[in-house]
């Protein structure tokens, strides 16, 4: 191709890959050239800024701008109405970097891993099907993104994640590992696509009890987190107020209630009572509860802690500091092997 000795190219693909490219660059490929690419790579080069030009390759599906300085992605590149596909690795993209309507491609992936992220832009909310984003600190989700399957987060500063993650019902492979998340948020259990849960090389030390509810769940990693080794109750314990205690009796007593009866933040407060999971009480709590960490059996060969909530210090029963001493409860022997085939420690 004229002026690139060194590119590599064939009818639909154009690879200008590591030669020392500038901002101005893509001026010099011919008219023709850039109607017939479909692929371009202009990885590993000096380019600062993606290019106005780049919108002249009318035809472009999949476009790889990793491992160069840019600082900023220019608004032309919403004109490439066939993009499909943009890898932008190792850059210098903060959340100021995407133009107001990148929202508005018809992107399937898209890879901002090592960039200046710190949350993730909402531009990136409207139109991903599969994310791929190692440098973002979550922050939400919402509705937009309800047909994500794989979300990788790895590789972060995260220390803890959103309960909103949950609103991602097609979510099948979720990556989490080399954070600093310190706690699994319950509401996760909603996952009920999740296949793969990669966790490792964090600061946990116990899980949530709902994670067995994930019964899809195929694979969870662990290894390099401070997971707890022997029990630990009554760790913290706040007094119940006195709505809270009027709640429980309504709710342990059966008592019927309705929108008739009670104002409608009454009535939602009540209908959000959990079930106090200790088998030997039918008791239940709403704020005021009891943190305790049983170890679970999973493929009959690793054990797990996992955070549950009592309602009371009363429900907690007498346990030794050897994590055995509690694994023949009838509760926790009943984990079918299967729910969980692989669980990675080591």
């Amino acid at each position: 191709m004229e002026g690139y000795e060194g590119a590599s190219s064939s009818e639909s693909v154009l690879d200008l890959s590591r030669l020392n490219l500038n901002n101005n660059s893509l001026d010099t490929v011919s008219e023709k050239r850039r109607k017939d690419t479909k692929q371009l790579y202009l990885c590993y080069n000096r380019m600062t800024v993606l290019p106005e030009s780049i919108s002249l390759f009318s035809n472009l599906e999949f476009l790889d701008i990793s491992n160069n300085t840019l600082s900023v992605i220019c608004e032309d590149i919403t004109r490439l109405t066939k993009l499909k596909t943009l890898i932008a690795k190792n850059n210098r993209l903060n959340v100021f970097s995407l133009p107001k309507h990148f929202g508005s491609l018809q992107l399937e992936v898209l890879n901002l891993s090592g960039n200046r992220f710190e949350e993730m832009p909402s531009q990136c909310l409207q139109l991903l099907q599969k994310l791929l984003i190692s440098s973002f600190f979550l922050l939400f989700f919402d509705e937009q993104t309800s047909h994500l399957e794989l979300l990788y987060l790895g590789g972060n500063q995260i220390s803890s994640i959103p309960a909103e993650l949950a609103n991602l019902p097609c979510l099948s492979y979720l990556v989490l590992c080399d954070n600093r998340i310190q706690s699994v948020p319950p509401q996760l259990n909603r996952l009920h696509s999740l296949r793969s849960l990669s966790l490792h090389n964090n600061l946990l030390t116990y899980l949530p009890r709902e994670i067995l509810s994930l019964v899809h769940l195929q694979e969870l990693s662990l290894r390099g987190n401070p997971l707890v080794v022997r029990f630990i109750k009554d760790m913290t314990y706040d007094p119940p107020s006195l709505l809270e205690l009027a709640g429980r009796t309504v709710k342990s007593k059966n008592l019927p209630y309705s929108h008739k009866d009670l104002p409608s933040h009454l009535v939602n407060y009540l209908d959000i009572a959990s079930k106090c999971p200790n088998p030997k009480c039918a008791g239940v709590y709403f704020d005021s509860c009891v943190r305790h960490i049983k170890f679970v059996d999973f493929c009959g060969k690793y054990r797990l802690p996992l955070m549950h909530y009592l309602c009371s210090p009363e429900c907690t029963s007498p346990c030794s500091s050897n994590p055995q001493s509690d694994a023949d409860s009838d509760e926790d022997n009943s984990v079918p092997a299967d729910r969980l085939q692989r669980v990675l420690l080591g």
